[in-house]
């Protein structure tokens, strides 16, 4: 029997929703509005809540702090990473998934669940042997330690539960292996392929520790850039704010354009059979 829910039933449904859409986004709108306030405005108790905004902060960003190269290093290194990690592991995750390697797949799990911070003491004595720090080869390859397992991790369980009789017919067909993966493979796992492509881009954007070991001026990255800003009279919080606001915007931007495929992906490669 269907029942027509009352009002206080949507009521109580929403409620939850409400209050965690507050508690995440009240952080980011605190970010953004006081990117736009002036110092003495940021640290004003009670908090000033009306105020004339100001683009001081990031006209100041960007033309006294060099960010524009921060950005540029970021990017780099944050694509070049992402784009070296599906090359590599999405026939790795193939492979594992249709020849039951699974030594091999728990090989790759376990270098994903080891903490980041247990690869950065190594790297960074090896590197520094060979004259490497401070180079954008150094910062891809230490992002890609962490990138690279994650799409195996994802795609492996994704690759899974997709049909294996379209391969067969295409084997049938005449294709190779190789064409199989292409062409039957690679199409059907697009929403793992988004999910792995946007968490591994997200990683390797956000990435504060390797950069800090094994990054210089020449090839520091955002989220390092904002030490800038930091001095031992005061913190800038506005240009400090304005900074954070440049470094999640493209973060936001990026998962809300690809949100659907991320679910789809993560929630496809959870379920078998």
């Amino acid at each position: 029997m269907n029942m027509k829910k009352k009002p206080i039933d949507y009521i109580l449904l929403y409620i939850p929703v409400v209050l965690v859409a507050i508690l995440f986004s009240f952080p980011l709108l605190w970010i953004l509005m006081s990117s736009f306030k002036t110092q003495p405005d940021i640290i004003a108790s009670p908090p000033v809540w009306a105020f004339k905004p100001t683009l001081d902060n990031y006209i100041s960003v960007f033309t006294e702090n060099e960010f524009g190269r921060f950005l540029f290093n970021s990017s780099v290194i944050a694509i070049v990473s992402t784009l070296l990690s599906l090359i590599m592991g999405l026939p790795a995750a193939y492979s594992i998934s249709r020849y039951k390697q699974k030594r091999v797949g728990v090989f790759i799990l376990m270098a994903r669940l080891i903490p980041g911070i247990s690869f950065l003491i190594p790297w960074y004595i090896l590197f520094s042997k060979i004259k490497m720090t401070d180079t954008f080869t150094t910062l891809i390859a230490s992002h890609l330690m962490i990138g690279l397992p994650l799409v195996v991790w994802i795609m492996v369980s994704f690759i899974d539960v997709l049909p294996i009789e379209l391969e067969e017919a295409a084997r049938v067909d005449g294709c190779t292996v190789q064409e199989t993966f292409v062409r039957i493979i690679l199409p059907l796992a697009k929403p793992g392929i988004m999910t792995c492509s946007t968490l591994t881009f997200m990683y390797s954007w956000n990435n504060f520790m390797f950069s800090l070991a094994l990054s210089a001026d020449r090839t520091k990255t955002l989220p390092l850039a904002i030490y800038n800003f930091v001095s031992y009279a005061e913190i800038s919080w506005g240009r400090v704010m304005a900074a954070s606001v440049i470094i999640i915007a493209p973060a936001i931007i990026i998962t809300m354009i690809f949100q659907k495929y991320v679910v789809k992906g993560l929630t496809m490669g959870a379920v078998k059979g």
